[in-house]
């Protein structure tokens, strides 16, 4: 029944993390259609937007944080092999779990700094200082949410790793996202 509760929950953030990363991903050609109407506008008929450069600004920063955790659950980001693939499973579990808390833990304070803003952002109406002037509250939702997102992937794979430590038998078979030799 545990097995089962632990499995359930590591396939809800499977789920919501890919659908995330997905939809961020999607946001590509549209930034790209931006940024080539700006340099249409700009260069072809000598009239540059004002919206264009703070608009691509805030779907790149939005494409990059959303597809953080994505990028973690399909093991994409950068990861240091000097001694992680000289140790055994168990070795490389521990050190997932390392690198995991201290994530969090910086992800967390990334959280409360970013509601801080959010919350000023509000209070103050702030705006990006360009001619077009659009609200950033929005920005700070997101980096809320993304931050989120990495947590609960952090989680789920601190979740995988710990039940492998405590059991030596992976928590969701190969094909399902077990990683480091499970």
């Amino acid at each position: 029944m545990f097995h089962a509760l632990l499995r359930g929950l590591c396939h809800g953030i499977d789920f919501i993390v890919m659908l995330t990363g997905k939809a961020a991903s999607y946001m590509m050609p549209l930034l790209a259609g931006i940024v080539a109407f700006e340099v249409f506008s700009r260069y072809v008929l000598g009239s540059p937007t004002i919206w264009a450069y703070d608009l691509s600004l805030f779907l790149f920063g939005y494409i990059t944080a959303l597809g953080g955790a994505y990028a973690q659950q399909k093991r994409a980001h950068i990861n240091v092999d000097i001694l992680y693939l000289k140790v055994s499973p168990k070795a490389k579990s521990v050190f997932n779990l390392l690198g995991y808390a201290l994530a969090i833990f910086f992800l967390i304070i990334i959280v409360k700094v970013s509601t801080g803003k959010l919350m000023e952002a509000l209070e103050f109406d702030y705006r990006r200082q360009s001619e077009w002037a659009p609200p950033m509250h929005h920005f700070w939702v997101m980096m809320i949410i993304a931050c989120a997102l990495f947590i609960a992937q952090f989680f789920r794979d601190a979740l995988n790793d710990i039940y492998y430590l405590a059991t030596g038998t992976p928590l969701l078979k190969q094909k399902e996202g077990v990683h480091h030799g499970h």
